[in-house]
This record gives structure tokens, sequence and C-alpha cells, in this order.
């Protein structure tokens, strides 16, 4: 039998019904802004390691990355990999600035702007990136995982800093 999923996000609820006109609720998993908050920190942290599996290991197997740094969507997990095994050659470390989340059932978005220090092209050299950035999260099996990310840099221009100067 063909299941039928009718969202109802403004009313908090998601529906699953086996067939029409038998609906039961599904259930909504408790969850904090701190909470979402944390899933920034948990992906960030990922990029610390330098291993693009454990970055992708964040994504949903179906979810969409829009990057900054590439003109090319990426749509499953192995393009999402491909993406993190050039940028993280970059060692990126970002801190967020401004965000606002929304909490529905079993999915929360986080957006807003974060800044970027990653390599240059010069030995020594860093660049601070600000960028605006969506997270759109899903809980699957008991894990919240992104199901997009979108981040586009500021349009102003990108700073060079080297690394005597970030060290004060």
């Amino acid at each position: 039998m063909k299941t039928t999923i009718l969202a109802a996000l403004a009313a908090g609820t998601m529906l699953l019904a086996a067939s029409p006109g038998r609906a039961k609720a599904m259930d909504c998993a408790a969850v904090t802004e701190r909470q979402i908050e944390g899933l920034f920190d948990r992906w960030n942290t990922s990029l610390a390691t330098l291993d693009p599996a454990k970055v992708t290991a964040n994504y949903a197997p179906d979810a969409v990355l829009l990057p900054t740094v590439s003109n090319t969507p990426r749509t499953d997990r192995a393009m999402i990999q491909d993406y993190f095994v050039h940028f993280l050659e970059k060692h990126p470390q970002g801190v967020i600035n401004t965000h606002t989340i929304k909490i529905g059932c079993n999915l929360a978005t986080d957006v807003g702007t974060y800044t970027f220090l990653v390599d240059g092209k010069n030995p020594g050299e860093h660049l601070v990136v600000p960028a605006r950035y969506s997270f759109v999260y899903v809980l699957k099996d008991g894990e919240w995982l992104i199901a997009h990310h979108h981040s586009s840099a500021m349009p102003e221009p990108v700073v060079a800093v080297t690394a005597a100067a970030k060290d004060h």
C-alpha cells in the first residue's frame, strides 16, 4: 500500500496516512534552540578533522548543498563529499555572527551570517570570508542531519590577513 505524506508544518504536526481518510499523528521530537545551535558546532568541528567523510556524515543521504566556492549544486552525499575534499584543503573554520532558528516537527532551520577563516594563496596568509547561510535540519532515524545547506559569500570584499595579524 502506498503511503501518502501530508505535512502540516504550520500546525506543528506531520500526518502520515496509510490510506486516504485514515491518518495518525507522527511523533515530534522535542528539541531546543541550543541543540539546533549545537548542530553547527558539530559540523564546524568536523571541518577541523580535515576528513571529508566526517563532514559529509552530517548530511542526509538526499541532502542538497549549494556551496560558497563552487557553482555546482551538490545533490547527493558523493557530490557533497567531493566538494569537501577540495574545501578542506583551505583549513576552514567558521563562527556564527547572527542566526535565526525556527523549530517544527522533526525539522529545524538555522539561517543567518557566519564568517570563515581560510588559508590564502600565500604561505601564512588567511582570508576572512563573511557569508550568509541557511541550514535545514531533519530528524532521520533519531539523528539530526542537514537536508539543505546554502552558503554564499557576502558581496563586500574579502580581507586577507597574515599569520602575525591573526595572532593579535
